[in-house]
């Protein structure tokens, strides 16, 4: 039923979150930092300093914005998917892999009605951290040296809330302003979703025994890792325009982007092609339990047996 699936997606989506979500903010922070100005050399050296400078809960800083979407999220795109895999099937035959790519593209595209303000809001609380924390450091460099003037500025630490951020938002541009970023969110998230359904799903037959009965859960687990991660590396230079597009602030100087094709540019021609790869070992660590948690809450059916006792208890 719907409102099982719904409810599946969102179990899934908060679950998978709170066990990645460090690695996330790690992948925000590599990806928008720029040559010259690089303040993490690795996920490890992220995550390290990132204890340090704001304690352990830094590494959680944007994670209610995520907890607080990432159940509608999730639930309209594994519910979405299985909605158009449902119409795509001619009797209940099996669909062809064009088929199923179409119902992730469909998939994907539905989800983005909520990735697109949830990752805006997230990206600036993630990255706050590293800008104030470039911000301490240029501080810190130019008492060292012997400019009065740059001694003169010091390094004031901003820490916005998502409310804050989002009045702001609204007050300045509309509901637009939340969407920023949304061309380039679909160029993620519709590829992804085009790659990753067909693909989990080919996987996950691959451990059904009978094709009435369903994989066993490690199965499914594996099945989401394996899939999850493969889409998530195939996506990441859409990822890393993204990021760079939704992020509010700059630390100093750095690039701003007009669009799509000027950001891609720019990252191209001053960072070479293998900035557009930055994050996508932990963007692959996000995603790959991410999905496999998701995929076997999802299969398992907890709402199922949720919505199964109530009728039990009333009686």
């Amino acid at each position: 039923s719907l409102p099982a699936k719904l409810i599946n997606g969102g179990i899934a989506g908060l679950i998978g979150v709170t066990c990645v979500f460090p690695i996330d903010l790690a992948k925000t922070r590599l990806q928008n930092q720029q040559n010259g100005q690089r303040m993490y050399s690795s996920l490890s050296d992220c995550l390290i300093k990132t204890i340090r400078s704001e304690g352990y809960f830094g590494m959680y800083r944007g994670a209610a914005v995520n907890l607080t979407l990432v159940t509608p999220e999730k639930a309209i795109k594994l519910a979405a998917n299985d909605f158009f895999r449902h119409h795509l099937s001619k009797d209940g035959k099996k669909l062809t892999l064009l088929r199923e790519m179409l119902a992730g593209c469909g998939a994907g595209t539905c989800q983005v009605i909520v990735t697109t303000p949830m990752e805006m809001l997230k990206i600036q609380l993630q990255d706050a951290g590293r800008i104030a924390a470039q911000k301490k450091l240029m501080a810190a460099q130019a008492q060292l040296s012997s400019s009065p003037a740059a001694a003169a500025e010091p390094a004031v630490e901003t820490r916005p809330t998502a409310t804050q951020i989002t009045r702001e938002l609204l007050r300045s541009k509309g509901i637009a302003g939340l969407y920023k970023g949304l061309g380039a969110t679909l160029l993620r998230d519709v590829p992804f979703s085009v790659v990753y359904f067909p693909l989990f799903a080919n996987l996950n037959k691959l451990g059904q025994k009978d094709p009435n009965v369903k994989a066993p859960f490690y199965v499914s687990f594996l099945s989401g890792c394996v899939a999850g991660s493969t889409a998530a590396v195939a996506v990441n230079p859409c990822d890393v325009i993204k990021t760079r597009l939704q992020s509010l602030q700059r630390g100093v100087n750095e690039d701003t982007y007009s669009g799509i094709l000027d950001c891609t540019k720019k990252i191209w021609q001053r960072e070479g092609p293998t900035a557009f790869f930055k994050g996508a070992y932990c963007r692959a660590l996000v995603i790959a339990p991410l999905f496999g948690i998701a995929q076997v809450v999802y299969f398992v059916g907890i709402a199922e047996f949720l919505l199964d006792l109530l009728p039990k208890h009333r009686a």
